[in-house]
């Protein structure tokens, strides 16, 4: 099976981006699902029902969130009925929403999203490793044909425990938030494809998405000042790509995805 993976999508810039360039590498790549972290599509904070749907028109199968999911708040209604956008599943219970998805294929095959948030520089949720954990043996491989794990957090080292903690038992372990893309794709010991971070999809002439004109003015004065919000330039699409053995689920390949904008792109051959 042939996997993509979007890191965050930052405002309009990295909505532009997925939509211009999901569906031609759908074709390119023969993608057999899409996944999208998309928190920050709604002018960088939040995500709204009109977005969701551009992306799901667009190709993408499913949409996950983070620290960022309800700065939007018509999307504690939206998301109690689209299984399709998933929300931190170690959030507390009654919380809106599920963490976690099994999404069939074109071609009938089934593929596990599972969404954590960590908790190092982070809000203090429950322990995403079990929730992971759990979420994983609930639908383990075999039953399902691809697991994907969402792993929305500050800290690389927590990142990276994840990673070796499901290692074997999904296809794809994959780091979001810090919107800058890691150089160690890789596939571990146990045939789990993981990446520390996938990038966002966004202008790169910016800080992490945001004008970069704001961000350095607070940085310098440490004064409050303009509200922050996405640069407009060119987008940059920045994924991971992933081929999995059909007869185990885990990873054959790896390959990072950049397209658009200011990166230097790369593609799987």
């Amino acid at each position: 099976m042939r996997l993509l993976y979007c890191g965050d999508v930052v405002g309009r810039a990295g909505r532009d981006a997925v939509v211009s360039q999901v569906p031609v590498l759908r074709r390119r790549l023969a993608l057999d699902f899409v996944a999208v972290e998309g928190e920050n599509a709604a002018h960088g904070f939040g995500i709204t029902s009109t977005i969701c749907e551009e992306f799901f028109a667009a190709g993408v199968d499913a949409i996950t969130l983070g620290n960022h999911a309800w700065d939007q708040r018509e999307i504690l209604q939206y998301i109690a009925g689209e299984p399709r956008l998933l929300r931190p599943a170690n959030a507390p219970e009654g919380t809106p929403g599920a963490g976690t998805g099994v999404f069939t294929t074109a071609d009938g095959r089934r593929v596990l999203v599972v969404n954590v948030m960590t908790r190092l520089f982070m809000d203090a949720l429950d322990d995403p490793f079990r929730i992971a954990r759990e979420a994983v043996e609930n639908a383990p491989l075999g039953e399902v044909q691809a697991a994907i794990v969402d792993v929305h957090g500050e800290a690389t080292s927590e990142k990276m425990a994840m990673g070796h903690h499901l290692d074997g038992s999904v296809s794809l372990v994959v780091g979001s938030h810090s919107h800058v893309p890691t150089a160690d794709a890789q596939i571990l010991p146990g045939g789990t494809a993981y990446q520390t971070d996938a990038g966002m999809c966004g202008d790169y002439d910016s800080v992490i998405g945001m004008r970069k004109e704001t961000a350095v003015a607070r940085f310098v004065t440490k004064l409050p000042g303009e509200r922050l919000a996405p640069a407009e330039g060119p987008g940059t699409l920045c994924g991971v790509f992933v081929e999995t053995d059909d007869a185990t689920g885990l990873a054959r390949r790896i390959a990072p995805v950049r397209v658009g904008g200011r990166l230097i792109e790369t593609l799987p051959e």
